[in-house]
């Protein structure tokens, strides 16, 4: 596997494949509690988004921050051909869901909420009953970017780190909330990862060596990050490791996180309070992983800073977060 040159890459042909995942950061239509106040910023981020996926022109990209799936439809429409989209039908309590937007046609797949049965309910806040549900779906399609190789994917947006509180607030009343929400957050992003986990488990069907799988999602923490591990699977053999060029039996279940094949200086996919971090990842199969020439992030600008207010940026173009993508060669 190449590492990746940047994010602005050669024509390719038809062997050649895109995936990504891009959180687009509250898409809404105008004029509600979370997206753009009036027409003319909302015009301005539906533009800017569409740059953006036009330049770096992805065969399936997965998004986040679907406030309204009319805005999908929205952004589609400034695009150019044919886009094919997806959506979970399971938004968290601002409205925010996950989806696909594809060149390629797609097939559902599943459409996961519920933590497995065997993993206990979560603490999510000061007051109300305990959860076992995760805050937005994650989403499984089906597409075959070249005739006779199928490709299952998984789309996801774990639970942020930017902690929310009571009342909207989005700054601790003490120390205490702080670090009780901040476990509660904790708590939950760790839970969805096994749920996202069992959804990868059930797609590779322990024949990761000959299954395309991938997770493409915002995690909300970094590469080594306890959650972000979760959905390795089996220790070892990831990339840089030791083990990665011996095959063992933990291929059959694992999955690899591309982020170190990604350019160092392009290893973060958002900044937040003025440091970088990637929190945006592409993990894949063992079959999928001998077909990955190179992965990158796309920024063509650098990225904003975010603190803990997100609702500070509502009127503000394009998004706060990079799109992370990976070039797939097929036969």
């Amino acid at each position: 596997m190449a590492v990746g040159k940047g994010f602005l890459r050669e024509p390719r042909g038809q062997e050649m494949a895109i995936i990504g995942t891009w959180n687009l950061e509250n898409l809404y239509r105008p004029g509600g509690r979370f997206g753009p106040k009036d027409e003319d910023a909302y015009a301005a981020k539906l533009k800017a988004l569409a740059s953006t996926i036009t330049r770096l022109d992805p065969d399936l990209l997965g998004v986040q921050e679907v406030g309204d799936p009319q805005a999908l439809a929205d952004l589609t429409d400034t695009l150019d051909g044919q886009w094919h989209t997806a959506l979970s039908a399971h938004p968290d309590g601002r409205g925010i869901r996950v989806g696909f937007l594809s060149r390629l046609p797609l097939t559902t797949l599943a459409d996961v909420t519920d933590f497995p049965s065997s993993l206990a309910p979560v603490q999510a806040d000061d007051h109300n009953e305990p959860t076992a549900r995760m805050g937005r779906g994650a989403l499984a399609v089906r597409l075959e970017p070249a005739p006779g190789h199928p490709l299952d994917v998984v789309v996801c947006h774990l639970k942020s780190k930017l902690l929310s509180f009571p009342d909207g607030r989005f700054n601790p009343r003490d120390e205490g909330e702080r670090a009780r929400y901040a476990a509660y957050a904790l708590f939950r992003r760790g839970a969805e990862a096994v749920t996202v986990r069992g959804l990868a488990d059930e797609l590779l069907a322990g024949a990761g060596e000959a299954r395309d799988v991938a997770v493409l999602g915002d995690l909300n923490d970094e590469p080594a990050a306890a959650t972000t591990q979760i959905l390795l699977g089996p220790t070892g053999s990831q990339i840089g490791a030791s083990g990665f060029d011996r095959p063992d039996h933990g291929d059959a279940a694992r999955l690899w996180n591309l982020a170190p094949s990604i350019p160092e200086d392009q290893r973060h996919s958002r900044v937040h309070a003025g440091q970088p971090e990637l929190i945006d990842h592409i993990l894949v199969s063992h079959a999928l992983l001998a077909r990955v020439e190179q992965a990158f992030t796309g920024a063509e600008h650098p990225l904003p800073s975010v603190d803990a207010d997100p609702t500070e940026r509502r009127d503000k173009p394009a998004s706060d977060h990079a799109p992370v993508l990976a070039t797939l060669r097929y036969p």
